[in-house]
């Protein structure tokens, strides 16, 4: 469209021709998802090959219908006369017959022989002996008193320097010393150790049986003598034959009893007698109207109930 005030288009300020067709104006909207992969597949004809065919001598499994030379009119070409006519061609290039040794090659007869070789023998290698100065030895060594036999245990007068003298060594010897260290540290000691009572304390003491004090004695449990042989009478006990022949006492004197009969006593006001019944007693009965009203009227419609008229 024209510019206000005259000038170029925008289609001829581009520098484009005409303006692009809108080719998909009104087409119908078509899902990525439900488009087919391949569209054209499925319109008009398709190229229909022949079906697979399998390589064989047969012209049926070429794509010619016949064979194709690849070379049109050229010569048949025998290879072994081909050989021999480069070798007769490299033949005339040489100037003399051809290099023969003079013999045949020579072989060692044995391990370090040099036979057959070219250069002969390696003097360094030579197995005579060498001309050498004579041997002077240097001297004798050292010569010190044998030593001593002996293991060194149970052997005396073994080692270097002198034997050791004996020494007596408590077995508690350690045991002496840390004691007598202690009594001198305890003397040396002035007073009770140091206590600060103001330090700040619980309202309970997290141990109710704790004690500064020192403990009691421990109380020893007497033991009771176990009795070694069960006791035994001085003499059997005696039996009674009728008599009081067995009893500690002598039999009894004999008193004066009169016979007397014993009046029973007679009960007072005080003394509570029990007296059975006489007979069973009856019990109440209630009548039959006042059974009929106590179905009738109970605690639920006691109010609602209109008494009858009689």
């Amino acid at each position: 469209m024209p510019v206000e005030g005259g000038g170029k288009t925008d289609m001829e300020r581009i520098g484009l021709f005409s303006e692009m067709e809108y080719v998909t104006v009104g087409d119908k909207y078509v899902s990525p998802f439900n488009r087919p992969f391949n569209e054209a597949a499925s319109k008009n004809k398709q190229m229909l090959p022949g079906g697979s065919k399998e390589m064989s001598d047969l012209q049926a499994g070429y794509f010619d219908p016949h064979f194709v030379r690849i070379f049109e009119g050229e010569g048949y070409i025998n290879l072994n006369q081909v050989r021999r006519r480069d070798m007769m061609q490299a033949a005339k290039k040489n100037l003399s017959k051809a290099f023969l040794p003079s013999s045949g090659d020579k072989k060692p007869c044995g391990l370090g022989s040099y036979y057959g070789t070219i250069g002969g023998p390696v003097p360094f290698f030579s197995a005579q002996s060498r001309p050498r100065e004579k041997y002077e030895a240097p001297g004798k060594n050292l010569y010190t008193n044998p030593g001593k036999k002996g293991t060194g245990y149970g052997y005396a007068n073994i080692t270097i320097g002198k034997q050791f003298s004996h020494a007596a060594d408590f077995y508690d010897a350690p045991k002496q010393n840390y004691k007598k260290a202690n009594e001198e540290h305890h003397r040396l000691l002035k007073g009770a150790p140091f206590k600060l009572n103001l330090h700040p304390r619980d309202y309970f003491d997290a141990n109710p049986y704790f004690s500064e004090g020192p403990l009691p004695p421990i109380k020893k449990e007497e033991k009771k003598e176990a009795i070694s042989n069960t006791f035994k009478p001085s003499s059997p006990g005696k039996k009674p034959g009728g008599m009081k022949a067995g009893t500690f006492d002598p039999y009894p004197s004999h008193s004066a009893d009169p016979y007397v009969t014993k009046l029973a006593k007679i009960p007072g006001k005080d003394d509570k007698i029990f007296h059975p019944p006489s007979g069973p007693k009856s019990r109440p009965v209630e009548s039959i109207m006042t059974l009929n009203v106590r179905r009738a009227l109970n605690s639920k419609n006691y109010k609602t109930t209109s008494v009858p008229s009689y």
